[in-house]
């Protein structure tokens, strides 16, 4: 069951202003510096940003991937945007270049595709606030299959420290059934990038597989993991994921009821959908939609339902992040080539409250 039910009115009316934006460290302001905003009220905490794809937090600053330049952009005060360095080695094309991010014991980790390849690379983040910088590359993990769409390229940190990754097919369906091959995966790895303990295939960075192109994934306070999946013409998805377990690409799409595979607790059109990043915060699950246009809520005691907010007030929306401070921040994605920007996209949003 899906319900419409945007965020207030007045919050939509501020976020099209930039005279509404935020101190975009809004997570490091002072205790008491400012009373709490009104519960769902939106606001820009930046613009101006060329394709994002991610957004990870050092600390209180927040660090955002733009998928074409390879840049890495620091939020600083009052939305000013500045460079902390740029990926050697991205080669955009298609829906690859720069993708994931994230942040770990004082490391950027990130995620992209390079020439004939996605990989793993972590960079010492030197510096401080509003300085920021890049120190030498290692990798982690090279030699990712790579093509122009189906890239996968969500990277996170889950309650265990141990580092998680999702891995398209590539366009190599057939793949996504093979457990000796990392297309169409979810993996699981330490933070150097070995095959950890408890690993569900002896050897093997695989965790789940049968997937087509994953794009988020996050973990409840209980330690229960969910990502999100579009699927090819028929079913995008919502997937508990859990060790070793198929999910079916290519052999079947959405729900099917058929042994061997298991089924999303939700699934959509992918003209409602195309799922991307997600985030869970106070017992919901909420998905940036790209061709949906929608951030959609789904609570986590009720999976099977879901609630669209923001439905094409913003455009193509990207990822979604809980910030330091408990807010919502919603990328979005209008300047990717396939939306239609407004002035000032892309941009950041924050959901106060949410």
């Amino acid at each position: 069951m899906t319900t419409r039910h945007p965020f207030l009115r007045l919050a939509a009316v501020l976020a099209l202003s930039t005279s509404t934006v935020l101190t975009a460290c809004t997570p490091g302001l002072a205790e008491g510096a400012a009373p709490s905003p009104p519960r769902g009220e939106i606001s820009t905490v930046a613009d101006n940003l060329d394709a994002p794809w991610s957004i990870a937090f050092h600390g209180r600053t927040a660090l955002v991937s733009e998928r074409d330049t390879g840049r890495i952009v620091e939020i600083g005060d009052r939305g000013a945007t500045r460079e902390v360095g740029v990926i050697d080695g991205v080669a955009p094309r298609g829906e690859g270049g720069l993708l994931g991010i994230a942040v770990h014991r004082g490391f950027l980790y990130a995620y992209y595709t390079a020439s004939g390849e996605n990989r793993i690379e972590r960079f010492p983040l030197t510096g401080t606030p509003g300085r920021l910088g890049l120190g030498r590359p290692t990798t982690v993990l090279a030699g990712l299959p790579a093509a122009s769409f189906h890239n996968g390229g969500r990277i996170a940190f889950g309650p265990d420290g141990m580092l998680y990754a999702t891995v398209g097919d590539a366009g190599n369906r057939a793949a996504a059934q093979d457990v000796a091959v990392l297309a169409g995966k979810i993996l699981r790895m330490t933070p150097d990038g070995k095959v950890p303990r408890g690993n569900p295939f002896a050897g093997s960075l695989v965790y789940s597989y049968g997937h087509r192109n994953p794009q988020g994934i996050a973990w409840d306070t209980r330690g229960t993991m969910y990502a999100s999946e579009f699927g090819q013409d028929t079913w995008d998805e919502l997937n508990v994921i859990k060790a070793g377990a198929n999910y079916g690409w290519p052999e079947v799409e959405g729900i099917a009821n058929r042994d061997g595979f298991t089924d999303p607790v939700q699934q959509w059109r992918p003209a409602e959908a195309s799922p991307s990043g997600i985030a869970i915060t106070r017992g919901n699950i909420y998905i940036a939609n790209l061709r949906g246009q929608v951030l959609r809520q789904v609570p986590l005691d009720r999976l099977s339902t879901s609630t669209e907010r923001l439905v094409r007030e913003y455009g193509r929306l990207r990822d979604a992040v809980v910030a330091p401070d408990g807010s919502l921040w919603v990328l979005t994605n209008n300047t990717d080539g396939r939306g239609d920007p407004n002035p000032g996209d892309d941009r950041i949003l924050r959901v106060a409250r949410p």
